[in-house]
């Protein structure tokens, strides 16, 4: 039971274990809201039958006395057990998502966007929160205490106008249950649209500057206007469609209410129940039907919350990378050794590929776009794991060490940098949490961000905006190599850290890269033949296989595909407007 409270809402075990208390206090809270009316009817009995006197009086004082305290008591149980638990619940939901994404493999964030992840966090949590807090226990409070009294009553009272009055719910719920499949469709088409219209919002906002660049943004307006539309269609169409059984069902529950009539007044007529008992059960079913059209709206709206828990329990139930919390290596060289890779849709990127990356050498990845260059890189930091072969590092295997840990012994320096709204200090600081204020400056000098740096207005305590937007390419790319002078890693991997910089910015990265890899094993991806020649050794990457390597000089002693990208980039620099 618990663990299927826990994938049905994507819950905690102590969450599946809150919720059933919750329901339980529920059905105790509405059981002794019906004790009243129990009273209620044994008094109005005494009174017709001329049995009320001085001693059953006290009776009735002190019953109605103890079911006021019980309500009041049973109502801050249930407070408690609903609300304040739902609420811990909900945070301990988020924490354990975002948890979750930070051990998930990189593969699971290739087939997400940003809208998707993020409606997972902030819209599916809340509705979760909402059904867990308002209409789960409130449902299951409700049929369970109906289902009760409506077996207590078949026990003490005439059973055919039980059934008169009850028959209506069960049916009332099943119409509302064939509905499910189709509710559960709609509700997953407007998800759809919904998040299409999230991600087309997000897009437009990120290429703002591109789409007026190129005077496109009224026909992407038009675009993402057309999303709006269609969510609001799927919204209107989706709650007609539950209405519709949801108003059948309540239709069906008012007809309870002339059964009860009919068959009270005939089994009256016929002296077989006395009128006390016809009017009390016109009482209940006027009291009962109400609650139960609630519940009823409370049911179909499970039922569509019913996407969000899929969702959730998607994310909280994928595999995660993990592995041993120690790194056990004999030095740091990386060895692919007949290496295979393939992306989730089976698109085969990387073929039987084997060679060394040496400590104290620059290993470097050229070769045409496509051939997997950045993948490699990737899987030497075990961002995917190897779907054939194996990688060491120092010999061991990198599949059997933890993510995080393997990770500590990586600086990784790409091409497209990601800053953070917040200081320069704060930026580099990235690099190496806990790093004291000298730490810092001295990994910026490193990197050559002296200069800039001293030239803002807070100089290191500068806030750089939002990814960095404050900052140019060149500054942008030396803050990262500030980090990763900063974390001192052992090995290094370069991609394309100097492939969009202008010649002056490049000069000057180059020459802080050159500090940087000193004695550490280094990758480096990189398309400018002038950026790796001094390399130690070429890994030749074509169509995911390595066609060829060696060091510079072997590879330019032949025709070569290294020697030939090296002629064609001297080509391309000669090249001039006519």
């Amino acid at each position: 039971m618990i663990e299927k409270l826990q994938h049905k809402y994507a819950l905690s075990r102590q969450g599946a274990i809150d919720m059933l208390k919750a329901c339980a206090s529920v059905t105790i809270t509405n059981i002794a809201l019906m004790m009243p009316a129990g009273i209620l009817y044994t008094l109005i009995n005494d009174l017709l039958n001329d049995r009320l006197n001085r001693e059953r009086i006290p009776f009735y004082v002190a019953a109605s006395i103890v079911v006021l305290i019980l309500v009041a008591v049973t109502n801050y149980i249930q407070y408690n057990a609903t609300f304040l638990t739902t609420y811990r619940e909900s945070g301990i939901r988020r924490t354990a998502i975002a948890e979750k994404l930070r051990k998930l493999p990189l593969s699971y964030f290739g087939k997400k966007n940003i809208a998707d992840l993020t409606t997972n966090i902030m819209g599916d949590c809340a509705m979760i929160e909402t059904a867990s807090s308002h209409w789960i226990p409130e449902l299951i409070g409700a049929v369970v205490s109906v289902i009760l009294v409506g077996v207590s009553l078949f026990f003490f009272f005439d059973w055919r106008m039980v059934l008169a009055s009850f028959w209506v719910i069960p049916v009332a719920f099943l119409i509302v249950i064939t509905c499910s499949d189709a509710e559960k469709r709609a509700v997953r088409k407007n998800q759809e649209v919904k998040l299409s219209m999230a991600d087309g919002i997000q897009e437009c906002l990120e290429s703002i500057r591109d789409l007026r660049a190129n005077n496109a943004q009224d026909r992407y307006m038009e675009e993402l206007d057309q999303k709006i539309k269609k969510v609001e269609k799927f919204a209107l169409f989706t709650e007609l469609k539950m209405a519709v059984y949801v108003n059948s069902a309540a239709i069906i529950l008012k007809i309870g209410i002339g059964t009860t009539a009919v068959v009270g007044g005939s089994l009256f007529a016929k002296g077989e129940i006395d009128l006390l008992t016809f009017f009390m059960f016109l009482m209940l079913v006027s009291r009962l039907y109400a609650p139960m059209e609630i519940s009823l709206q409370n049911f179909a709206a499970i039922i569509a919350t019913g996407i969000q828990c899929e969702r959730l329990d998607e994310v909280l139930s994928h595999e995660i990378q993990n592995g041993s919390d120690s790194l056990e290596n004999d030095g740091y060289d990386i060895i692919f050794d007949h290496v295979g890779f393939k992306y989730s849709d089976d698109t085969e990127v990387l073929k039987d590929v084997s060679f060394t990356a040496k400590q104290g050498q620059v290993t470097a990845l050229i070769g045409p776009s496509g051939g997997g260059k950045t993948t490699i890189s990737r899987l030497a930091a075990r961002f995917w794991d190897v779907n054939s072969g194996k990688i060491t590092l120092g010999g061991e295997d990198i599949s059997d060490v933890d993510p995080e840990t393997l990770l500590s012994n990586y600086s990784i320096v790409f091409q497209d940098v990601t800053l953070f709204n917040n200081s320069v200090m704060e930026n580099i600081r990235i690099g190496k949490s806990g790093a004291t204020d000298e730490e810092v400056m001295e990994a910026a000098r490193l990197a050559n961000c002296d200069e800039f740096i001293n030239n803002l207005p807070e100089k290191y305590h500068t806030n750089i905006g939002e990814n960095g937007s404050e900052l140019s390419g060149g500054e942008r790319q030396r803050i990262s190599i500030a980090r990763a002078f900063l974390k001192d890693a052992p090995i290094i991997l370069l991609d394309e850290a100097t492939a969009s910089l202008d010649a002056e910015n490049e000069t000057v990265i180059q020459e802080a890269l050159t500090r940087l890899i000193k004695n550490k094993t280094v990758m480096i991806i990189a398309h400018r033949m002038r950026t790796i020649a001094g390399a130690d050794h070429i890994v030749v990457l074509k169509d995911g296989v390595v066609a060829e390597q060696g060091s510079p000089e072997f590879l330019s002693g032949y025709d070569s595909i290294y020697s030939r990208m090296t002629k064609q980039q001297m080509v391309s620099q000669d090249w001039k407007i006519k």
